[in-house]
């Protein structure tokens, strides 16, 4: 065993001891730090919307389950490998560095990105293992949050997580960390983080047969157990890297008045307030990307239909960076009675900058290669490119008060690549007294008419070439929510209508739909408890007008069965079984050399339950959590545990993880 492997379980034991031991007093009651707020960034202007703190013993352990991340993920099996979500109302558009777009799950972001206010400096330290030497799955993570002054504050966080992966060659790891700060003052406010991540994949190919899973006799001459390690791939010698990094500044200055209240009778100020009427915010916001394929060994370049460039070896490197500067003016809300919303002007100029593999073949002649069909190209691609593109936009904003919230942004492209797209999102928010509880609704709707990525019209690589001229896509959704807290129900529907839909098909090379395509999608989540029994179910149904586009499973279920108990008052204890089951379809196939899922119509994936054992512990600042996932691997359901072709699930594995929140 591996020194690493016996210390790491030593140290969480040993971060939970500690926990425990800390003096009790009024804050260590309640691990969430005294006169504390957190919150995230609204884009485009940083206005700032309440978050959460983790704290809960809920699910803890859902989180380090690959599959778990939605009721009906499609991933290739390890911990942070590429996945798509077949939710379609959660699922994000492809970006404009699409080889994030598979490990996006994972990523950091600026919508994921965490401000913290706290009166007492704060830290969170997690960690996890899972698996025997061979399959061990670790993952490490760190927080800390303190203000310097009650306006100022700063953090760090960092998260490592590794996998030696159950598959041969299916290994990943990664690397992520960043510094955030704020400082919110009465005139003056600034709001940043720089983050930054560097992660790479073993990308086996896939296992070369599916009957090593669904029925190992066969292949094994009646013999029907198998190491999944034994388990030929197609590939062995195959890796992906992405990294990156954001650095993100938001600055607002206010003009206003102050507010004075003097004492009647001495004429003294009570108080002095300053009220901010409007404000000038410029927002900077630098991000890089950069993806890397390499393959090494040639008798396993038949894995690829072409090689335009060697059929000995793969190195295919991409890059790309932006630099987007946004400013704006805004007239605050609630500065009086009759500033019953913020609305808001700003501009938005982005530059970025694409750098590919140099195309170096020839284009006729007798250098060219033969049988390199098909090669779209009448000149060669441009080893670098830059695009510019100037946006126009207004926000409208209610962001105070209970009973009715709403909020509108509306962005035009007016020069350079965005010349003529449109952005508009906008919901409302009304709670209403019903039953003797609050009843929230929520309506909402996008549009968007935008460009094709840059990367989807023109790419070079030594398997992929591609040049297009793909239209603009047109996406039309609108939705609605209604909350009853009381009954612990949420209802939700929502249609979406996509024209020149972007996807890659069989044979790895995007395509566009020049057609309309109608997703409608009408979701339940459901609580139901009886003294300590608690039963939580999610129902999604979901109905494409074109499953060759949009391949979708028609119904996804996540259940979780559990009792919620106290030990001794101060051990909280959740024990419980989940699963997550969804029904077969063509699910999409992964593309280890773009990081792209292809839509596929040769094999289908579903109607398996995954289900997991756990039981999560809060006692005082630390929680914890054993678990066995796919606990139900070989005793019911059956053998076809593929969210993806060829790449099955992981198999039953224990795993156990701890995180202690400090309050220094």
């Amino acid at each position: 065993m591996k020194i690493k492997h016996f210390l790491m379980p030593v140290f969480a034991v040993l971060l939970t001891a500690l926990a425990v031991a800390v003096p009790r007093g009024a804050a260590a009651a309640d691990p969430k730090p005294v006169a504390s707020t957190a919150w995230r960034l609204m884009e485009p202007l940083g206005l700032r919307e309440p978050a959460e703190f983790d704290t809960l013993t809920y699910n803890l352990f859902q989180q380090y389950v690959p599959s778990a991340y939605s009721p009906a993920f499609a991933i290739t099996g390890n911990q942070t490998s590429e996945a798509i979500n077949m939710v379609y109302m959660d699922r994000e558009p492809i970006s404009r560095f699409f080889f994030n777009d598979a490990k996006s799950f994972w990523l950091p972001s600026a919508v994921k990105t965490r401000f913290y206010n706290t009166a007492i400096p704060m830290s969170q330290v997690s960690y996890t293992n899972g698996g025997g030497r061979e399959v061990t799955q670790d993952w490490f993570r760190f927080l800390f949050s303190g203000n310097i002054t009650p306006k100022a504050q700063i953090g760090f966080r960092l998260s490592y997580p590794y996998s030696k992966g159950s598959y041969d060659h299916q290994a990943s790891k990664g690397l992520i960390w960043g510094v955030e700060g704020s400082y919110l003052g009465d005139r003056y406010e600034l709001q940043a983080f720089a983050e930054t991540y560097n992660m790479i994949n073993q990308e086996n190919g896939g296992i070369t047969d599916d009957l090593y899973i669904t029925d190992p006799a066969q292949l094994q001459g009646g013999i029907s157990s198998i190491n999944a390690r034994s388990i030929p791939t197609n590939l062995t010698s195959a890796h992906s890297r992405i990294r990156g990094k954001e650095i993100y500044v938001n600055q607002r200055y206010k003009v206003g008045f102050w507010d004075v209240r003097r004492d009647s009778v001495t004429d003294s100020v009570v108080r002095r307030t300053y009220v901010p009427v409007s404000s000038f915010i410029w927002t900077f916001d630098y991000a890089e990307g950069y993806h890397r394929f390499s393959s090494n060994n040639a008798s396993e370049e038949d894995f690829w239909a072409n090689h335009y460039f060697s059929t000995d070896h793969t190195r295919d490197v991409t890059r790309y960076n932006s630099i987007r500067n946004t400013v704006g003016v805004s007239l605050l809300e609630g500065f009086n009675k009759y500033a019953k919303a913020g609305l808001a002007a700003f501009l938005t100029h982005e530059a970025r900058r694409y750098f590919q593999t140099p195309d170096t073949l020839a284009l006729s002649g007798p250098d060219r290669p033969e049988g390199l069909t098909p090669y779209p190209l009448e000149e060669r691609m441009r080893h670098r490119e830059a695009e510019h593109l100037l946006y126009a936009g207004a926000q409208l904003t209610k962001q105070q008060g209970l009973t009715f919230n709403y909020d509108a942004t509306a962005r035009l492209g007016i020069a350079g690549a965005a010349a003529g797209e449109i952005y508009a999102d906008g919901g409302i928010t009304t709670r209403i007294r019903m039953l003797g509880d609050t009843v929230s609704l929520r309506a909402y709707g996008h549009f968007a008419n935008q460009k094709a990525p840059y990367l989807m019209d023109n790419y070079v690589s030594n398997h992929f070439i591609w040049q297009n001229d793909f239209g603009k896509i047109r996406r039309l959704r609108f939705g609605g929510r209604l909350s009853v807290p009381h009954t612990g129900t949420r209802i939700e529907a929502a249609v979406e209508n996509v024209q020149n839909h972007i996807y890659f098909g069989s044979d790895g090379l995007p395509v566009q739909h020049g057609g309309s395509v109608q997703v409608m999608s009408l979701r339940l989540d459901q609580d139901l408890r009886w003294k300590a029994l608690n039963w939580r179910n999610s129902i999604i149904y979901q109905t494409t007008s074109n499953d060759d586009v949009i391949p979708l499973p028609s119904l996804a279920v996540y259940s979780n069965l559990y009792l919620q108990f106290r030990v001794a008052r101060v051990l909280q204890v959740q024990l419980g079984v989940d699963l997550d089951w969804y029904t077969a379809y063509y699910a999409p196939a992964y593309q280890p050399a773009t990081m792209s899922f292809v839509n596929q119509k040769e094999l289908k994936c579903g109607n398996y339950p995954f289900m997991n054992a756990y039981a999560n512990f809060k006692l005082d600042r630390a929680r914890f959590f054993v678990l066995f996932s796919h606990v139900n691997q070989g005793l019911f359901g059956n053998n076809g545990y593929f969210a993806v072709p060829h790449y099955p699930l992981n198999p039953r594995r224990f795993q156990m993880g701890v995180t202690v929140d400090f309050l220094n």
